[in-house]
């Protein structure tokens, strides 16, 4: 996926202060703003499904767990995040075709509902009910059952819900992917005809408020949990698929911290945060006349008391944020100890060269030079690892 959602790195000394700080600033710019800069590819299927554990009760998220510790995968559907706005387009068309009259309009939203309505219970019977995937017979659903790892079938049906609110970012409409497309054209003529010619200035202004009129090419967001949720997805994803975690070097890392499990924690805390709040505006809203006055300020000092679960849920992601910057600096470094070795393994031919042409003097600055690269890359991947591990330790610390 692309990298915009690593906040970029200003500065290679940046001190750690300064990066926790301009991470966590990122971090909930994005979730007040419900945009994320730049464009994303979809979920894997296993932060997927660990967010959708954030859904399911304790039992259920357990099984899930032991599941997945076991090896034991479950059923995909071509993107968890495809089957999110599948189910979000259904909702829409039937909310549509309630207002309509009777109809040409009215049949057409009908005909459209009932294929989305044939895909999403499709969808649900290969996840709830694949042969492969669940224990099949009395024995095999005994001996998963005591080994923790059978999924119920109402346990099936909750997660397949869960997964229908996988977090996505919101479609762009034909209209607009239209619009960015033509004014994009229009900039590019106006400068490129402008250029060099007695109007090029007025051409370059010209060509800067079109593109000011540009859509913004940005993903969007229902609300700021699923920014939230979404970004902790694409973090799991960016952590689970870098090269450096996956090396030697942070094997230590790697056994502390359970990215599964700590993406789930955060899904659970946000999906309760979520509801509560939901559930404390709506009797907010029922509240009314000067007789509810007390009620309505007890209501408000119970919505402002859930604030700082917000904050902490801000400065989750942002710790596992700062993990995917540092891993992103870690495999340069890797690099770095992997050209230094490489250079270190020719030694012996570069002295039995330069010894044959009388330049020893160069062999042996050669090889200290070598010798430094070598440990001026080893002292920066210590560093990181220094680094990790803090940032580990405070995702980790329970509170």
């Amino acid at each position: 996926m692309p990298g915009s959602d690593r906040p970029d790195v200003p500065g290679e000394f940046e001190t750690p202060d300064r990066r926790r700080e301009r991470i966590a600033v990122q971090v909930r710019r994005w979730c007040d703003r419900c945009v994320i800069d730049g464009r994303h590819s979809p979920l894997s299927d296993a932060a997927a499904l660990a967010l959708a554990a954030g859904h399911l009760d304790e039992t259920a998220r357990t099984v899930l767990a032991d599941r997945r510790r076991a090896g034991r995968r479950l059923p995909t559907l071509d993107g968890f995040g495809a089957l999110r706005q599948l189910c979000d387009e259904h909702t829409q068309v039937i909310a549509r075709m309630s207002g309509q009259r009777p109809g040409a309009a009215r049949l057409v939203l009908e005909f459209r509902a009932n294929e989305l309505g044939k895909k999403l219970r499709a969808a649900e019977h290969a996840f709830v009910h694949s042969p492969s995937h669940y224990a099949q017979g009395v024995r095999a659903v005994r001996r998963d059952r005591r080994d923790g790892l059978h999924f119920e079938l109402d346990q099936r049906e909750a997660l397949f819900a869960a997964l229908l609110r996988t977090p996505a970012p919101l479609p762009v409409a034909p209209t607009e992917q239209a619009r960015g497309a033509a004014l994009s054209i229009a900039v590019d003529r106006v400068a490129r005809w402008s250029e060099r010619t007695p109007v090029a200035d007025a051409g370059r202004r010209a060509a800067d408020m079109i593109a000011r009129r540009m859509p913004e090419d940005d993903d969007r967001f229902v609300d700021r949990y699923d920014t939230l949720l979404f970004l902790a997805g694409s973090l799991y994803d960016r952590i689970e698929s870098s090269a450096a975690w996956r090396s030697e070097y942070f094997a230590v890392q790697r056994a502390q911290l359970d990215l599964a499990e700590e993406i789930t924690q955060i899904a659970v805390d946000t999906v309760a945060l979520r509801g509560l709040l939901a559930e404390l505006r709506a009797a907010l809203g029922s509240v009314s006349g000067e007789g509810g006055a007390s009620a309505r300020a007890a209501l408000e000092q119970r919505v402002a008391s859930l604030g700082p679960v917000w904050d902490q849920l801000l400065a989750r992601v942002a710790a596992l944020a700062r993990i995917g910057d540092l891993l992103g600096n870690a495999e340069s470094r890797m690099n770095m100890v992997d050209v230094a070795r490489r250079t270190a393994s020719l030694d012996d031919r570069i002295d039995d060269l330069i010894g044959r042409s009388g330049a020893r003097e160069l062999s042996a600055e050669n090889t200290d030079f070598v010798g430094d690269q070598f440990g001026s890359a080893a002292e920066l991947m210590g560093s990181l690892h220094t680094a990790l591990g803090s940032d580990i330790a405070e995702l980790t610390r329970k509170d």
